[in-house]
């Protein structure tokens, strides 16, 4: 069980599906790792390569917050979420 409030969690995921504008991929990356960190934890495996440029984009910014706390993540995301609201 994840130690953050699972509730407000599910409600920014839920939410940052329904924004009215598309944020820009800077930040569609930062939301992408924060909810992989707060849902798995460290990013694991190898970096995906070849011409795969949007996979290694998403895992580089996941591994940039490598060693982030789950419950740490979560909070920023819920943050994160809501300022885009």
């Amino acid at each position: 069980m994840m130690g953050y409030n699972n509730t407000a969690f599910n409600e920014a995921v839920a939410k940052s599906q329904t924004l009215s504008e598309r944020p820009s991929n800077e930040i569609l990356l930062k939301l992408y790792a924060l909810y992989k960190q707060a849902t798995e934890g460290d990013v694991s495996g190898d970096s995906p390569g070849g011409f795969d440029f949007k996979g290694a984009a998403k895992y580089n910014a996941w591994e940039t917050i490598k060693g982030k706390s789950k419950d740490d993540a979560a909070d920023e995301y819920i943050s994160l979420v809501n300022s885009l609201l």
